[in-house]
């Protein structure tokens, strides 16, 4: 829990961070190792450079309103945004995704509802998350208007 004496000090810790039921959580949230969402999130979740294992994982009563770049992300919920995703997407039964996957593997169960487009996109991560900043900048111009 605080940590292993067995890793080296410059080894990057990866833990699990979890946004609990009922809260909410306004901003980015830049992550490594897991991050479970069961509350709601209102903006983009991004693991950090180099957390090539990290992982998000959307529970049935959370929600992220904003885009997922994450290695795997696993959906069980409701996320209006945009996924990015250098390893795998899993969408559960009650996965409901209003926006764009732009996946390696994907895997999906019966129920599960895409409103958006499907892209192919293999290790694209690092483009990504320029596509991104260039989107909420013109984003930023645009509602100042």
């Amino acid at each position: 829990m605080f940590g292993s004496k067995d890793q080296p000090s410059g080894a990057l810790q990866a833990g699990t961070s979890l946004i609990a039921k009922g809260s909410e959580v306004t901003g980015e949230i830049k992550f490594s190792g897991n991050l479970e969402v069961e509350g709601v999130v209102k903006g983009n979740v991004v693991a950090a450079n180099g957390a090539d294992n990290a992982q998000v994982r959307i529970q049935p009563s959370g929600k992220i309103i904003g885009d997922v770049i994450a290695p795997v992300v696993i959906v069980n919920s409701c996320v209006e945004g945009n996924i990015f995703s250098s390893k795998r997407i899993e969408l559960a039964a009650q996965a409901v995704v209003c926006g764009d996957l732009h996946y390696q593997v994907i895997e999906m169960v019966k129920g599960a509802q895409i409103n958006g487009n499907m892209v192919y996109a293999p290790n694209a991560e690092p483009d990504v998350r320029q596509s991104l900043s260039a989107a909420d900048t013109e984003e930023t111009v645009l509602s100042g208007s």
